[in-house]
């Protein structure tokens, strides 16, 4: 016979309707408060409710409870920083009771193992467990100096009485107290309040600081210390111990130095490898479990650095593309009416391993980024190894950042990053698109010096692939690819603008990679340094030998090159023979292109105004002005026309006249003084 347990008077009321039920006719009813009985035969499965009596209250739990190790609590004293406010907390602890509240991962634990432990030299300490009803909990009545409580589920369960019933027991067994408790917003305010006594709130120490004694303690010798700090480049701890890095983080920077350098090293860079090898994973295993999470997560490996909103807006773009399902990894779970992504919290960025920086009180200049940057490839490799499905709809998300140049940047690095850890195989990816969303997401991936000779060379052939190809919008990809001089190298760069312009024709489309293409000389001159400058114009000056699209673009772009830094061209170029020749000649050859007669007249004059008063420079430019009479181009004469009949203020009438004049008399004009 299967019993209904009879519900006590303290029960809901529709416990009572269903006992109701039972004795109307659901067979026979017997009231044994807390007891469970069954005495026939059972059909789908035995239900217990244990409910409290009148008399006897809630049903008491075993309270668990057990020693700290020894030998772990020696650990936490030896690498021990005083955390700001540990003084403070020293003097609380003397009623017997400290309420210590802070954020997880931040050496909570280890403050409040040091307090319990300060002044004795062999301390007893015991965990208590969160879940202990700490209103019915009672210390041991000797051999214990202190215990720790970390999360109690409910603090506002205790009553200020129930705390100076502890406080009684603890100074009669002559022990301590500490509960640990995670912050909140107004958490520690609510708490002094509601219990009556201080509570302290918990601040990170200095990472340094916690770096330098975890160091100490696992490597005693000061020699082989300073010539493991000595092995690090210059910068690198400013990299590996940025202000507000957890001391977890700084504890294990300080071991991972320490075997290195016992295995032999570390080499350059190694360090900080190793520490992001080790750390993405993690990561990325952590957030699996919560689509969300992940989507934050891959959003901060792209955009870290950038505005918190934008890293928000990312990872909600790319939950939207992929969807829960999809984005849910091994073990994960579907959550009812499951939200779109969180902003990145700080309890979200603390479980991400990332940190929020305010450059001023205003919200719009906060940037969200990794504690350690390098973290963000680590993820990328794990992501391509643990997660390969979700690497198309990763890149698919990373076509469209938007249109601030900033974001292509971050999303053209990703891409490249997932080139890397794919051994180039998802550069597939770009292959197959017909037409990029965002062709200088492919640029800046494409561009990248890849380290993998293999992934460079696919990456290689894609580019001269592209460079051929009748689609415009892989055209301007390889344009853009050849902006930056830190991205492929001069030679490279130079030969896929030629084929762009063996290819073109006359319709829009060509027009538009025929500016992308005078776009990317004209940034990779600007930002290049000398040698990537006369690469570039002596290239230009063979386009201009041709009679081809390449020689068009060299007329073009010209007159834009000479109007960047004048002092270059001025000190440098127009002051050597070979390089001013080579001036000369693009000179000539643009001022001969109608297309291109006024800019690079305009720019002539705008050298001529520059060289005035300044003896170096007006003997550069007349000497340019000399080589152009001597090359009797019919663009330069009419070039010398136009500023005969200019208005006499006009900038460079007096060489201008005086070159006119050797043009007329066949003989070389005199130099200015």
């Amino acid at each position: 016979m299967a019993t209904a347990d009879l519900p006590s008077e303290t029960e809901p009321e529709t416990d009572f309707a269903e006992f109701a039920m039972a004795l109307a006719g659901r067979g026979p009813a017997i009231w044994a408060p807390n007891g469970v009985i069954n005495t026939g035969w059972l059909t789908g499965g035995q239900h217990q409710r244990l409910a409290p009596s009148a008399e006897g209250g809630a049903v008491p739990r075993p309270t668990r409870q057990g020693p700290v190790r020894a030998k772990h609590v020696q650990a936490a004293r030896r690498r021990f920083v005083p955390p700001p406010g540990f003084e403070e907390a020293l003097a609380v602890r003397e009623s017997g009771i400290v309420v210590l509240v802070g954020e997880a991962g931040t050496g909570r634990e280890t403050h409040a193992l040091n307090l319990l432990a300060h002044g004795d030299e062999a301390p007893v300490l015991v965990q208590v467990d969160g879940t202990a009803n700490l209103s019915r909990w009672s210390p041991r009545a000797q051999g214990v100096d202190g215990y720790l409580v970390t999360e109690p589920a409910d603090p506002f369960a205790l009553r200020a009485w129930d705390l100076a019933r502890l406080e009684g027991l603890l100074t009669e067994a002559g022990a301590r107290l500490v509960i640990v408790l995670m912050e909140a917003p107004g958490l520690v305010g609510a708490l002094e309040d509601h219990l009556g006594v201080p509570v302290v709130r918990h601040r990170p120490p200095d990472p340094r600081k916690v770096f330098t004694t975890h160091l100490a303690d696992g490597c005693p010798d000061e020699a082989v210390r300073a010539r493991l700090l000595r092995a690090l480049e210059p910068g690198d701890l400013d990299e590996l111990l940025p202000d507000g890095l957890p001391p977890r983080h700084a504890a294990q920077a300080a071991d991972t130095l320490r075997r290195l350098g016992a295995a032999g090293g570390p080499a350059p860079g190694e360090l900080m490898r190793t520490l992001a090898g080790a750390e993405g994973p993690e990561i990325l295993a952590r957030a699996q479990r919560d689509p969300a999470l992940l989507a934050c997560l891959l959003s901060l490996g792209v955009y870290g650095g950038l505005h918190r909103a934008v890293v928000t807006e990312r990872a909600r773009e790319l939950l939207r593309l992929a969807g829960p399902d999809r984005m849910r990894g091994p073990g994960s779970y579907r959550h009812p009416g499951e939200a779109p992504p969180p902003r990145p919290s700080d309890e979200v960025l603390r479980i991400l391993g990332a940190h929020c920086v305010s450059r001023a009180a205003d919200e719009a200049t906060d940037t969200v980024s990794f504690f350690w940057p390098a973290v963000g490839g680590s993820v990328w490799e794990s992501l391509c190894r643990d997660r390969a499905d979700l690497v198309p709809v990763v890149h698919a998300w990373l076509a469209d950042p938007g249109p601030e140049e900033d974001q292509i940047e971050r999303a053209g690095r990703a891409v490249a990053a997932l080139a890397e850890a794919t051994s180039g195989q998802s550069l597939e990816l770009l292959a197959s698109a017909p037409v990029l969303p965002a062709p200088r997401v492919a640029a800046r991936c494409l561009a990248t010096r890849f380290r993998d000779r293999v992934v460079a060379q696919t990456a290689a052939d894609l580019l001269d692939l592209w460079s051929v190809t009748p689609e415009a919008s892989l055209k301007h990809a390889v344009a853009y690819a050849c902006e930056e001089p830190e991205g492929l190298g001069d030679e490279q760069a130079l030969r896929l603008l030629e084929q762009l312009m063996e290819t073109l024709g006359a319709g829009p489309d060509d027009l538009s990679v025929f500016e992308a293409a005078k776009g990317a000389l004209v940034r990779r001159f600007n930002r290049g340094d000398h040698t990537t400058r006369v690469t570039v114009l002596h290239r230009m000056r063979d386009w201009a030998r041709t009679d081809s699209t390449a020689g068009l673009l060299t007329a073009c772009a010209f007159p834009v090159l000479a109007r960047t830094d004048f002092l270059w061209w001025s000190g440098r170029a127009l002051a050597r023979a070979g390089s001013a020749a080579v001036a000369v000649h693009l000179v000539g050859h643009s001022l001969n292109e109608s297309v291109a007669f006024s800019s690079m007249g305009d720019a002539l004059l705008t050298w001529c105004a520059g060289a005035a008063g300044a003896k170096g420079r007006s003997r550069a430019v007349a000497q340019l002005l000399d080589g152009l009479v001597t090359a009797r181009e019919p663009g330069f004469l009419r070039w010398l026309l136009a500023v005969e009949r200019g208005p006499e203020a006009m900038p460079g009438k007096v060489p201008a006249a005086r070159a006119l004049k050797a043009w007329r008399d066949n003989t070389p004009a005199p130099q200015a003084g």
